[in-house]
């Protein structure tokens, strides 16, 4: 999943961009609004955090032309400002959730994981594709209550395909939501990636969890289950 970062405080924004990449997210950084509303309308961004202090445009202004431009990503506001008032304005403008500073890190990546699992319709953190189960919050993977053992980079692209089971995925997609700018574009590594994680869930081959469209991409095929 890529973040984008727009926060004019340099070492707050290196703390939340090292904690994010330690989780397995690909991170863009932006120091102020006019950065940030540029990196939100050219990038292929899943989720926006973003202070409303900053230099430029402020952060009202960035999600006011987002949401006018048509980005749908979710966004949450990060902010000193603890008014009710600042909340509502920041929530009609077009942003999803709310956090005060100073914050917790678990609290900030318990939100983010929530807004990303919300945005593609997906209630629960358990993500549920029987025999298929992936915990978002322990970034644990299981296939008839047996764990199954990812590396980071597995795990980063059987979360994406999963939380948009049964929608065609294109390469270009994937590499561009998974991975930052220096990545790259022109290697086999997602092939390589998606082969590891089919043997892994399906050493069997009985389940046939990751189709491969030619010319078009990825689809995890197995369905939804229910809440």
């Amino acid at each position: 999943m890529r973040v984008l970062i727009v926060e004019d405080e340099a070492p707050l924004r290196a703390q939340l961009a090292a904690c994010l990449r330690q989780q397995g997210y690909a991170v863009d950084e932006a120091e102020d609004g006019q950065v940030g509303l540029y990196a939100g309308q050219e990038y292929s961004i899943d989720v926006a955090v973003v202070d409303l202090g900053l230099p430029q445009l402020s952060g009202m202004q960035v999600i006011q032309h987002w949401r006018a431009a048509g980005r749908r990503f979710p966004i949450l506001i990060l902010t000193a400002r603890g008014r009710w008032q600042d909340k509502v304005a920041g929530l009609e403008a077009g942003a999803d959730d709310y956090l005060v500073k100073p914050f917790e890190l678990e609290e900030l990546l318990a939100r983010l994981r929530a807004l990303l699992r919300r945005a593609e319709g997906w209630a629960r953190p358990v993500i549920r594709c029987e025999p298929v189960m992936l915990d978002l919050s322990a970034q644990r993977v299981t296939v008839n209550g047996d764990a199954v053992e990812l590396t980071s980079y597995e795990y980063r692209l059987l979360e994406y395909l999963m939380l948009h089971a049964g929608q065609v995925i294109s390469k270009t997609e994937l590499t561009e939501h998974l991975y930052e700018e220096d990545f790259d574009r022109d290697s086999n590594v997602l092939e390589v990636l998606v082969g590891r994680i089919r043997r892994k869930l399906d050493p069997t081959q009985t389940l046939n969890p990751i189709e491969t469209l030619r010319g078009r991409g990825y689809r995890f095929r197995l369905q939804r289950s229910p809440a």
